[in-house]
């Protein structure tokens, strides 16, 4: 979708959705990953598989190559976690892990209503788990203090891709 293509990552919590609202009030094209591309599928080969959990939320590799191949809009941003991201990240000019304090998480996820990812006491010590050990996310990427109020946020995404572009080019 983008000449430009970046990914923006994150454990439960950190600010992934709002993100991805923000940017694209701002008018950039913006997708969210969790409701456009994310499936529950086999992380290593794709095949749908039944029930819900965290380890199954995947995004379709072949939808995500597409959409990176299309290159109508100047810059996409693919907000949203997925487990089989290793599949794909390296189609991605730059990938942004958005990162909170323990302290942050724990009051986003107190507001989370129980039908909500992180609602749940299992759900919430998963997400506090991977938080604490980071292995659900990509080890490569800048990292995005997300504690800030979400437009300073974005800004530094902003700018970051912009900063990448420069260095690339």
């Amino acid at each position: 979708m983008g000449i430009r293509n970046y990914l923006i990552e994150g454990v439960s919590g950190t600010g992934k959705t709002s993100v991805c609202a923000e940017l694209q009030r701002r008018g950039y094209h913006a997708i969210n990953g969790d409701t456009e591309l994310a499936y529950q599928g086999h992380p290593e080969t794709g095949e749908p598989v039944d029930g819900l959990s965290h380890e199954h939320h995947i995004w379709d590799v072949e939808t995500v190559r597409t959409l990176v191949a299309d290159q109508d809009e100047a810059v996409t941003f693919f907000c949203g976690g997925s487990r089989n991201f290793a599949s794909f990240i390296g189609l991605f000019d730059g990938v942004f892990v958005l990162d909170v304090d323990p302290r942050t998480l724990s009051r986003r996820l107190n507001q989370r209503a129980e039908e909500e990812w992180g609602g749940r006491p299992f759900e919430r010590a998963l997400i506090e788990r991977l938080h604490r050990t980071g292995e659900d996310l990509p080890t490569r990427g800048v990292r995005i203090d997300a504690t800030a109020p979400i437009e300073c946020v974005v800004d530094e995404i902003l700018r970051q891709s912009a900063a990448t572009r420069a260095t690339s080019i």
